[in-house]
């Protein structure tokens, strides 16, 4: 079965989305999600200039060649560029060998390990009566498991906080991504002591509201030292945490020492990170309780699956990355391999927008907190081309930090 036409869609919906689409002698399609959150251009030229040419011809069952090929045949390997390109390709021909075997991907993985995965969603508030009010909505929707972002006493605008934006209507909450429509990327500000002294407090709300057995997850987004990390992690024992994300820029892979020797809660990492070599420390050291990778970022189910099961001899379980700047046939990927594999942790989950699920026809579940990917044969997710051609790729950025002295810090 030989590959002979391979698209790369660019559509903008709700937000932007790359989509390279397979065909075969056969008639059998399969998508991949290449979507590079504010670089997706980037990711469009690299598939069209340097990896659509070396496709037509090639074997579309030659699941692992193809992956091996497009990564140690290029030479200069890794990146989010070139990771998101082979993720693209690998989720393709996984959605094809399982229409042509006519089974889910999970099952080609294995079979299910479980009956659904356990999701959790965003939910946060400038106040606290905000988040009180976003938590409620996301347990009406059914969430049985919710991260928590808040924002802080006298800054104007941090990360993770849904808001009115200039391209939205006024008077609408924001819950999508942060990337906002412009030419320019928005400013926020930070200031590290007074999120410090300000976080503890809003968990201990949250608790007092809801209860013990909620599980409340969060994210410090690479925003601090591991002197800090650690002083975050130990002030939010006593809330009993799910984990703490990115609590530390993980590039840093020594730093995560300091902050496991200071603190009990679970660690979160790797939603930046593109392949097993960025986790091989922290995993063989145990510095992390979960990986955060997306399928997009990482080379697709073939090379996660490969994390996954390394970081299994170690008892750390998944936390794929999935907000929506993970295309709907991105989440499919990361739901099949999440259903086949025995280390699964938990699923990130932002419901997509409307326009989006026009765009992308779905079939997977969402009953009682947990998804499921559906039994279409592939993945189980299928493009509308003309609904696609209704929104042209829009220029988007995400924003950046700046301290109160005008000093550029992570955002």
């Amino acid at each position: 079965m030989k590959i002979t036409n391979a698209e790369v869609i660019v559509t903008s919906p709700d937000r932007n989305f790359v989509t390279l689409k397979l065909t075969t002698d056969e008639g059998i399609t399969g998508l991949g999600d290449a979507t590079l959150n504010g670089r997706e251009l980037s990711v469009v030229a690299y598939l069209k200039d340097h990896v659509v040419p070396l496709l037509i011809g090639r074997d579309a069952d030659k699941i692992e060649d193809t992956w091996q090929f497009l990564y140690r045949g290029a030479y200069w390997r890794r990146g989010p560029v070139t990771m998101a390109a082979i993720a693209s390709v690998d989720m393709a021909l996984w959605d094809i060998k399982g229409k042509k075997a006519d089974m889910p991907v999970y099952q080609l993985l294995g079979g299910a390990s479980r009956d659904g995965l356990l999701a959790y969603g965003h939910a946060s508030g400038k106040t606290t009566e905000e988040l009180f009010e976003s938590v409620h909505r996301h347990l009406e929707l059914g969430y049985r498991a919710i991260r928590i972002q808040t924002g802080v006493p006298g800054l104007k605008s941090i990360y993770g906080i849904a808001s009115v934006t200039a391209d939205k209507p006024e008077g609408v909450r924001y819950d999508h991504e942060p990337a906002v429509r412009g030419d320019l990327p928005n400013e926020e500000d930070w200031d590290t002591r007074s999120y410090l002294r300000h976080v503890p407090g809003v968990f201990e709300a949250v608790r007092n509201e809801f209860g013990p057995e909620l599980p409340l997850l969060h994210d410090a987004h690479h925003r601090l030292t591991p002197m800090q990390a650690a002083k975050l992690g130990k002030s939010l024992e006593p809330y009993d945490l799910f984990w703490l994300e990115d609590c530390t820029p993980a590039e840093n892979q020594d730093a995560l020492r300091w902050v496991r020797h200071h603190t009990t809660t679970p660690l979160a990492i790797g939603e930046i990170f593109n392949t097993v070599w960025d986790y091989k420390q922290i995993i063989s050291e145990q510095l992390i309780d979960y990986v955060r990778s997306a399928v997009t970022h990482t080379g697709g189910i073939t090379h996660l699956k490969k994390v996954l099961d390394y970081a299994s001899l170690f008892q750390i379980k998944s936390g794929m990355h999935g907000p929506t700047d993970i295309s709907p046939v991105g989440m499919a990927a990361a739901m099949h391999l999440g259903l086949a594999i025995h280390n699964f942790g938990i699923q990130e989950y932002m419901m997509h927008g409307g326009r989006t699920n026009q765009v992308f026809q779905q079939s997977f579940t969402w009953n009682n907190g947990l998804l499921h990917p559906g039994d279409n044969p592939g993945l189980g997710v299928e493009l509308e081309t003309d609904e696609a051609g209704k929104y042209p790729y829009v220029r988007a950025y995400l924003p950046y930090n700046r301290l109160a002295d005008g000093t550029i810090h992570d955002w």
